[in-house]
């Protein structure tokens, strides 16, 4: 049992997620141009993360496990109303219109199913049974089919690899994962016929992207202009030509690193990578420390999921991925992905204190 109550949160974790969000606050001001009231915005947006981490700290691991399975059935239900029901915008239709505010029901499930899977794979024994992989599998793939066909490629490779990271935490024999990696390759062919034509051109201009300067390579070549030119130690904060001038699309999103790779350099990139580098090695300590499988399962791949974001987001951004629309984790401007991602460390941070405090 728990000797006394106290508000459970994790130190070194809560010190390096304070640091990146701050220094987030000062890259969205220069990647809008300036603007305070954007800014402000992030602001109130990271506070109100802030306060769903420390309340979903407070939940007891034993609860999350317990009521895995009925999160999991709720995104799966929203996500079939946001393709019946759902508001369109920008050409997709992602979001529910709940009134006072639209909902991204995706956002959900990027908890809801590595939940999931963490609670089928402890139903027995580790490692899983190969029904077990296929069923969670099968688990990984309707949510992901869901997002995809709104269309949402970014998110949908975000659910897949969520998923995947929990069964592979799992101890995946390697004849499973042979079978998987050529299942994989078979459905290839399948996966890319089903894609719409702009996911496979952003795929060919990865190859080449002054084959299309002005149109689908202008994204890439401008970040990449915008990299390039900044040298060692960058051309310092508000001074950056290529976002300032406009040339960088999203510069307040998707392309935010390209803005404060401009700004700060080659210097201000490395800080910022081992920053990342130290939550998600923070996140995976706690993994490692926590003892129940569950928890260990699910932290870890959240951890490993959090990495991910920063992988992807700085590959595409620099042009060695293709562009997905996947934010740079508490530092692009946004609103759900960052409680999303806030309640995962909420998460992370009861289980691995309430270790601490059993007696």
């Amino acid at each position: 049992m728990l000797r006394r109550k106290k508000l459970l949160f994790d130190g070194p974790l809560m010190i390096g997620l304070i640091t990146l969000s701050f220094l987030g606050l000062f890259v969205i001001y220069s990647a809008s141009g300036e603007n305070f009231s954007v800014m402000v915005r992030q602001g109130i947006r990271l506070g109100i993360g802030w306060v769903v981490m420390i309340l979903v700290a407070q939940i007891s691991p034993e609860t999350i496990k317990r009521f895995s399975p009925h999160l999991f059935i709720v995104g799966v239900v929203v996500l079939i109303l946001v393709l019946l029901v759902g508001v369109v915008a920008k050409g997709a239709q992602r979001w529910l219109d709940l009134g006072i505010f639209r909902f991204q029901p995706s956002e959900l499930m990027k908890l809801a199913l590595p939940m999931m899977v963490a609670w089928l794979m402890t139903r027995d024994k580790l490692p899983p049974t190969f029904a077990i992989i296929l069923l969670a599998l099968v688990l990984t793939a309707i949510p992901t089919g869901l997002v995809v066909i709104q269309p949402d490629l970014g998110t949908g490779i975000m659910l897949a690899a969520s998923g995947l990271l929990v069964i592979f935490l799992a101890g995946i024999r390697w004849r499973h994962l042979m079978m998987m990696l050529a299942t994989v390759a078979a459905v290839a062919p399948f996966l890319w016929s089903q894609l719409h034509d702009y996911h496979r051109q952003r795929i060919l201009t990865l190859f080449d992207p002054w084959a299309d300067p002005m149109g689908s390579g202008y994204q890439t070549i401008q970040a990449q202009i915008a990299i390039g030119s900044a040298g060692i130690w960058g051309k310092g904060w508000l001074q950056g030509s290529q976002s300032h001038l406009e040339f960088i699309p999203e510069r307040s999103t998707d392309f935010i690193f390209a803005v404060f790779a401009e700004e700060f350099g080659l210097v201000g990139v490395l800080i910022l990578i081992v920053l990342y580098l130290f939550i998600a090695g923070r996140c995976l300590a706690m993994a490692y420390q926590t003892k129940e499988t569950y928890s260990r399962l699910l932290i870890g791949a959240l951890a490993l999921t959090f990495f991910f974001y920063l992988f992807v987001n700085l590959g595409m951004v620099s042009g060695i991925l293709p562009i997905v629309g996947v934010p740079l984790p508490l530092v692009s401007y946004g609103g759900t992905s960052m409680l999303t991602l806030m309640a995962a460390f909420g998460i992370m941070m009861g289980t691995h204190s309430r270790r601490r405090l059993m007696t």
